[in-house]
């Protein structure tokens, strides 16, 4: 019998999205730490910081958990204690992804609606003190993790696979460790995102009324205005993040919220259910969501595009170059 279709579309999607995002983050961070195309060294920090989180989560999630499983499932990585290492370390740093993108819209809520915390807060010194806590916090929360598991089967008195103990769902002190995971991610950061972008979009639009009323109203609209220009291309780039985060974590939303309402369980192998189709689709997303802020840097920023293309050109003019 043939695996289900839902495990055969992710043994192919997994190593796609390994190709494309690894190499797609690593980029990012080197354009972005040049600090070359005109954004605010406070910016720069939490882009660079939100690229690394998503670059650690293809590692940990995609290539160290869905390749590994897919493609080398005895491999030494098998062993329950390093497996559970891993997805301890994998959802640290989903968290830390999806905390630090929350951290950026906050940075942007506040560069615009907060004029007089903006320049105490919007600092590179804020930035930095803010991602450091981001993952500490990340990385402790995550910590209880490493002991959810046990062995999946005992082979030569040697621990293989992570499978989740039986009384996760049920022992009191699990019971509230799975709520409280699932109200920090992603139950308060997706709440947050949406508000957030809610107030700052209606202050945007608010002052951009002000402003053409103060220009003119006839004239403001015959004239470039560099000051709207910026929020323009600021909201642009919060917007496309934001959203891009929503609209790809919105499955995984609602397969946790299931989870708690529900009788049934994260990872059931009945494939044939709905819920497990929708879980594992959900999975897919979420890790999609790790490669597309690259993307909308290339599509929104000339000048970060400019440096893409300046970076996939040297090795081919390099390449180019030997075998002539």
């Amino acid at each position: 019998m043939g695996q289900p279709v839902i495990i055969q579309i992710e043994n192919i999607y997994y190593p796609i999205l390994a190709i494309v995002g690894v190499p797609a983050n690593l980029m990012t961070i080197v354009i972005l730490s040049r600090g070359s195309y005109g954004l605010s060294k406070c910016i720069t920090r939490y882009l660079v910081a939100m690229a690394a989180a998503d670059l650690l989560v293809l590692i940990f999630e995609v290539i160290l958990y869905e390749i590994k499983d897919a493609y080398f499932p005895y491999s030494f990585l098998n062993y329950t204690p390093i497996c559970s290492l891993n997805l301890a370390l994998l959802f640290a740093s989903v968290d830390c992804s999806v905390w630090l993108t929350v951290a950026f819209t906050f940075d942007r809520f506040v560069a615009v609606c907060c004029q007089r915390l903006q320049t105490k807060y919007c600092t590179e010194k804020t930035a930095a003190v803010v991602i450091v806590m981001v993952c500490s916090l990340s990385i402790l929360e995550s910590v209880p993790i490493y002991f959810v598991y046990e062995p999946r089967e005992i082979i030569d008195n040697v621990p293989w696979s992570c499978y989740v103990k039986s009384g996760f769902y049920t022992l009191p002190m699990w019971v509230a460790f799975l709520w409280l995971e699932t109200i920090l991610t992603p139950f308060v950061p997706f709440m947050l995102i949406v508000l957030l972008n809610a107030l700052t979009i209606r202050h945007i639009i608010l002052a951009n009324r002000l402003r053409r009323g103060l220009l003119g109203n006839k004239n403001s609209e015959n004239h470039d205005d560099p000051e709207m220009e910026n929020r323009k291309k600021s909201i642009i780039l919060l917007l496309a993040i934001s959203g891009s985060f929503i609209l790809l974590w919105i499955v995984t939303f609602i397969s946790y919220i299931c989870v708690q309402f529900t009788d049934t369980q994260f990872l059931e192998a009945n494939y044939n259910s709905s819920f497990t189709i929708m879980e594992l689709s959900g999975y897919m997303l979420r890790s999609l969501s790790c490669c597309t802020n690259t993307f909308i840097y290339a599509v929104s920023q000339s000048k970060f595009r400019d440096e893409l293309k300046n970076m996939i050109k040297r090795p081919l003019a390099l390449i180019t170059c030997l075998f002539k």
